[in-house]
């Protein structure tokens, strides 16, 4: 892959007097500057409201817009009118367990979701089980890390509506079988959510061979501004869903006692839409596209298999998730035996090294660890095997003075 860490500023920056070595991409990647020149040349010379305008600075900033959702269309394989323009994943996956939690959850059914979900994926679900008198249930994993398939299969039954599971697990980096989980869930007539804000940053995401039936996912995770996430679904349950929010362009007419609802996508885009952000998740998918997802997939599996096989010749070191690179995305979670992962974290911070302690918003998975908290290495694209080496030296004297 071409170097293009020069297109990215903030890498150039020093942090307590050292170079910055970022590796928290898996809470916010850094942005190149072909996103950040995007949103700032869209507020200079084309900002105005979409849809509404007859005037020429509208039209052009609706077409930007509209041009955004084809982007990540074509990114995923979907048609642009199943594309929905959202906050963010987490906002993504609340609009579900409302809206298809309406549609198709009642009282006595189940929804099935996993011990490894980032509380954005299981809470929705808790509150949508709480209100509707439903019950929700999670498969376990393997003491490699790995979802336990088996556990998932015996508890899929006829009264599951809703199956919601990660892509990738924020914590163990592992990679979860989709297709085979779309399968056994449409078998017993349910619907599959996945939580893709860890998968379509890093890997090619196409919805048509994932067999899911929707998908989210954020656009500050691959590069784009914060503010803007993706929710795209089959038209057929988008169409049988009821909007979200209400207000603004999602709606057709309006009397002083009822409303209707306009076309797909708009019904479930209430108020002013992130404008500006969608014109930069365009520019981010432009720059992914152009570099290439396979070659993106590849450079951070290499940083992947370089770190893991670090990590595990040190002692001191405990690995959660696989231990096979292939197994597992660009993230590694771990702990210095004895040692608080803010205490890791905070020392690293003094070499200018960014990186992640806390239990990651997937405290019931640190509970079934039998931990409290971890450390999280996550790379991306813009990382080099000369940074990997750096952490790995800094963990030793991380070590050097902590361990006992």
């Amino acid at each position: 892959m071409r170097d293009i860490r020069s297109d990215f500023p903030v890498l150039s920056r020093k942090v307590n007097g050292k170079d910055l070595i970022y590796l928290d991409s898996g809470a916010t990647s850094q942005k190149p500057l072909q996103v950040i020149e995007a949103v700032a040349h869209f507020y200079r010379e084309a900002n105005a409201n979409v849809h509404r305008g007859l005037y020429s600075l509208s039209v052009e900033a609706t077409e930007l817009y509209e041009d955004a959702r084809r982007a990540v269309a074509g990114l995923i394989g979907a048609d642009p009118q199943e594309v929905i323009f959202t906050r963010g994943t987490t906002e993504s996956l609340n609009l579900l367990a409302y809206s298809l939690g309406e549609a198709r959850v009642g009282r006595g059914d189940e929804i099935l979701a996993t011990v490894m979900e980032h509380h954005a994926n299981l809470v929705p679900w808790q509150e949508l089980a709480r209100r509707k008198g439903a019950r929700l249930i999670a498969a376990g994993i393997t003491p490699e890390g790995e979802l336990d398939l088996d556990d998932l299969k015996r508890k899929l039954s006829p009264r599951t509506k809703i199956v919601a599971v990660t892509h990738v697990s924020n914590v163990l980096g592992t990679v979860n079988p989709i297709p085979e989980i779309a399968e056994l869930a449409h078998r017993v007539g349910a619907v599959l959510v996945v939580d893709a804000a860890q998968s379509v940053p890093h890997m090619p995401v196409r919805v048509g061979e994932l067999g899911c039936d929707f998908l989210a996912f954020s656009g500050h995770k691959m590069l784009g501004p914060t503010g803007i996430g993706v929710l795209w679904g089959r038209r057929e349950l988008l169409e049988e869903m009821p909007p979200f929010l209400t207000g603004g362009e999602m709606i057709r007419e309006v009397w002083i006692d009822r409303a209707t609802w306009n076309d797909l996508p708009y019904k479930f885009e209430a108020g002013t839409p992130p404008i500006a952000q969608a014109v930069g998740l365009k520019a981010a998918v432009d720059y992914l596209r152009e570099l290439g997802l396979e070659e993106i997939c590849r450079h951070e599996g290499g940083l992947v298999a370089r770190a893991l096989e670090g990590l595990l010749s040190r002692d001191y070191v405990e690995i959660y998730g696989p231990r096979d690179p292939s197994k597992r995305s660009g993230l590694i979670a771990f702990n210095l035996k004895g040692i608080h992962p803010h205490d890791v974290a905070t020392l690293l911070d003094e070499e200018g090294i960014a990186i992640r302690a806390g239990h990651h918003c997937a405290q019931p998975l640190h509970r079934e660890l039998g931990i409290s908290a971890s450390c999280r290495v996550s790379f991306y694209l813009y990382n080099t095997e000369d940074e990997v080496d750096a952490f790995l030296m800094a963990l030793d004297r991380v070590w050097g003075v902590l361990g006992r």
